[in-house]
Order: structure tokens, then C-alpha cells, then sequence
């Protein structure tokens, strides 16, 4: 029996169209996402590569932390488990495989967001403002 190996790379380009400004994205923060917080299709989406069976996280994804656990999920100002504040955005896309409950991600917590291209949309009047929480301003 002979084995050979095979070696196959996929390229994705993060869409950051959200992003307005490169100011302080060399200081992201590291967090987990609870991926049953996030909507399918709008937070995250199948790989629809037959070689790559990983789903995505979309970079731009408004995020808040939920008190209980310490995980984060889609920003909600309608949530009452601490998502209803915002936290940041997920500031590159990240892959998980199929089944995951938890992700990594990185979370951009000061920065300039253009709001109009945030997947799944921000209403910035419905953000609170914090001197303890984000610092994010909305163009």
C-alpha cells in the first residue's frame, strides 16, 4: 500500500468594508465567541468549498458579552444577558469547524466603523456610550 499525501490551501480576503479606519487595529483583544449567539447567514456562513468544511465568522459582526458566561455573542439592544451593551467587533474573519460551540476571535474595541456596512447592520442611537466600555466611533 502506498499513501500520498495531498496538500491543498484556500485563500479568503476578509471583507472590511465595515472598517473606516486602520487606527488601533494593532490592538485588538482576544475573545471566544458562543456561536449559538450568532445568526447563521448573517454572522456566519458555510463553507461552500468541497475541500474546506469550515463555516466562517464574518469580520465586522457587532458583538456584546454575556454576563453569564463570560462568552460573547451578536451585539442586542433588545438582549437582557449583557449583550444589550456593545463590546466591539469581530475584527477578522475566523474559521470554526462543523459542531464548534466556542470560537476564538479577535475583538476591535477602538476604532472608526463605517455603520452602514456591519453585517447584519448596527443602529449606532441604539448603542450606549461608556467611558468603561468601547470606544468606537460611528461614520
Amino acid at each position: 500500500m502506498t499513501l500520498q499525501p495531498i496538500t491543498t490551501s484556500t485563500s479568503y480576503t476578509a471583507d472590511r468594508a465595515w472598517l473606516a479606519s486602520l487606527h488601533s487595529t494593532d490592538s485588538t483583544e482576544t475573545i471566544t465567541l458562543d456561536i449559538s449567539k450568532l445568526t447563521a447567514g448573517t454572522h456566519h456562513v458555510a463553507s461552500t468549498d468541497t475541500t474546506q468544511p469550515y463555516s466562517r465568522v464574518l469580520s465586522g459582526v457587532p458583538v456584546g458579552k454575556i454576563t453569564a458566561s463570560g462568552l460573547y455573542g451578536a451585539f442586542d439592544p433588545a438582549a437582557t444577558d449583557g449583550r444589550q451593551a456593545l463590546a466591539g467587533f469581530v475584527f477578522a474573519e475566523t474559521l470554526f469547524a462543523p459542531g464548534a460551540t466556542k470560537v476564538p476571535a479577535a475583538l476591535l474595541w477602538h476604532g472608526v466603523v463605517a455603520a452602514a456596512k456591519v453585517p447584519g447592520g448596527i443602529d449606532p442611537s441604539k448603542v450606549t456610550v461608556s467611558v468603561t466600555g468601547p470606544q468606537i466611533r460611528f461614520v
